[in-house]
């Protein structure tokens, strides 16, 4: 484990630094490690620190906290991933409070073709669970490169993970306390056999406590890490409702099953789609209209490049979608082998064009 780690995790552990406070810190002092020497009187004067922050930073006794956890995490093959690395997932990053650092296990592509998360009430009924049967059926049948996500929890988060495993879809679970542990524990079983096809991924260390805050907090990265997010079935309150409205404030797609009038867990999905905070949907067919899925055909392409007059950085970004499907505009920057300032230009005439379309998240595919 390199030592630059050590002050990643570290960073991470500083009690009310959150995600853009650390981002603030970084730019501001040029490296994780550059944080740790910085004097206390230069770290008032970053933006959103002041004296209280800064007093936090050099009072925070994280450095042998982070050693404990790189042995944690060098032991239990668990994978880093801190907001600037590579790796780092693209979707996530793209979140203005994603977490700067995470942990995963398992065999994951968090950068999938295409990534949904699926939420819902812990109290599902025998419709509900149909409903997420039926929709992730659909999935294997289309041979989608798709991610299926959610929470672990009781109910609809649990079953969507289950009929995942069933029809072969890659899962991951999103936990709200560290990976030495799995609540509820009643999953566990699941939980390994995720590891196989998806696998478990938090933002919070080793031995943290299970706090019902932390719940709530880990539901921007099921919004986060996806192109959409749907609810199966919800009361008037919940967790789901949550993730739904921060899914939202991403600028990603919300949808909701509609239930029967008067159902309890029906009632937060009707009530998003009545208040326009959801699209409705009743299937497979449904998702691929509104997502635009079906429209990724092989002639449809070829006809939008044969009528529309392209020079020739155009034309290589068209083969490239072609061949590709859907890209992030940063690996369009790195295959055209162009800087991402310059691509944007390109990519907004292809728009102008009609030929391509901008996606949440910086994605891009042709029309």
């Amino acid at each position: 484990m390199s030592e630059s780690l050590k002050y990643k995790i570290a960073l991470s552990l500083i009690s009310g630094i959150g995600g853009v406070l650390a981002r603030n810190l970084v730019a501001y002092t040029g490296s994780v490690e550059g944080i740790f020497s910085e004097s206390y009187k230069s770290l008032q004067k970053i933006p959103g620190i002041g004296e209280y922050h800064a007093r936090l930073i050099k009072n925070a006794n994280v450095l042998p906290k982070a050693d404990r956890e790189i042995d944690f995490i060098g032991k239990h093959d668990i994978q880093v991933y801190f907001y600037t690395d590579e790796t780092y997932p693209r979707r996530l990053r793209n979140c203005y409070d994603s977490p700067i650092l995470i942990y995963a296990k398992g065999n994951m592509n968090l950068d999938e073709q295409r990534v949904i998360s699926i939420v819902g009430t812990r109290n599902a009924t025998d419709y509900g669970k149909h409903v997420v049967e039926d929709l992730i059926n659909e999935f294997s049948q289309r041979n989608y490169k798709i991610l299926v996500v959610s929470g672990l929890a009781y109910g609809i988060d649990i079953y969507a993970h289950k009929s995942a495993l069933k029809f072969e879809i890659p899962t991951v679970g999103v936990l709200a306390h560290g990976l030495d542990k799995l609540y509820p524990s009643l999953h566990k079983e699941t939980a390994a056999k995720m590891q196989e096809l998806g696998g478990l991924l938090t933002d919070f260390s080793s031995a943290t406590k299970i706090d019902p805050p932390n719940f709530i907090k880990r539901n921007r990265i099921i919004a986060g890490l996806s192109d959409a997010t749907i609810v199966v079935e919800s009361a008037e309150k919940g967790g789901a409702l949550v993730t739904a409205d921060i899914a939202s404030s991403y600028n990603r797609d919300v949808f909701a099953f509609p239930g029967r009038a008067g159902d309890t867990y029906s009632r937060g999905c009707n009530q998003m789609i009545r208040n326009n905070g959801a699209t409705l949907i009743e299937g497979i067919d449904d998702l691929e209209y509104f997502m635009g899925w079906e429209n990724n055909t092989k002639d449809k392409i070829v006809q939008t490049s044969l009528f529309v007059d392209l020079n020739d950085e155009e034309q290589k970004i068209v083969d490239l979608l072609q061949e590709e499907g859907e890209l992030f505009i940063d690996q369009i920057s790195a295959q055209m082998k162009l800087p991402v300032s310059k691509i944007s230009t390109i990519l907004l005439n292809l728009e102008f064009k009609n030929v391509l379309d901008a996606l949440p998240g910086k994605i891009y595919r042709l029309r």
